[in-house]
């Protein structure tokens, strides 16, 4: 009888594994990356390093995956049929959270940090990149059928070409990614994607 009243262990694992990623993000705002430990994180969770260590292999995994689940459903969308609205909206969504002064900061630090951890640049890429690339390049193929954008058009460099510039200004120009620099970066791109009149 006593087994039967005992906790999940499951449960309680995914409370821990809420906690350590919670704080980890909250820390990493408030000192920023390079001055994140796992000695901290795991202070401030409540929970050993060694339980750390368990789930993720760097102090760079547990922030990735924490900045993941901040971010990725906050730009996720369903498309509402107007193509051009809805690759707006996708783009404004990403400039939102990039423009963030906590966050944005937080997701350069990463991408630097992963030029010399292959580790963490899988786990970025895997985690954030491809989910969203994969999303952008679905809403464009869904054009391309709908003879939107032009039919020998590569997905592949369109979608670099919407985001692309975005990740120029977070990481390197530092220009502000406002709504109107948005709108117009998809105006100038759907120029060159749509097909030709006629």
């Amino acid at each position: 009888m006593a087994g039967a009243s005992s906790p999940d262990p499951k449960r309680r694992n995914e409370r821990s594994r809420r906690a350590i990623l919670e704080v980890a993000l909250q820390l990493c705002k408030e000192r920023g990356y390079a001055k994140l430990t796992i000695e901290a994180i795991a202070a401030e969770a409540g929970v050993g390093k060694q339980t750390i260590y368990r789930w993720w292999p760097s102090k760079g995994a547990v922030v990735a995956e924490a900045v993941l689940e901040e971010t990725l459903p906050r730009v996720r969308f369903t498309p509402t049929g107007d193509f051009e609205r809805d690759l707006r909206l996708q783009l404004r969504s990403i400039a939102r959270v990039m423009r963030e002064a906590e966050l944005g900061p937080r997701i350069a630090e990463l991408v630097g940090e992963a030029q010399l951890d292959p580790a963490l640049a899988e786990r970025i890429t895997h985690g954030v990149i491809r989910p969203l690339r994969e999303l952008n390049r679905q809403h464009l193929s869904r054009a391309q059928e709908a003879g939107l954008v032009r039919a020998d058009l590569d997905l592949d460099v369109a979608a670099d070409m919407l985001f692309g510039p975005l990740w120029f200004r977070l990481l390197l120009s530092k220009a502000p990614l406002t709504n109107r620099y948005v709108d117009a970066l998809v105006e100038t791109v759907l120029t060159a994607l749509r097909p030709p009149e006629g």
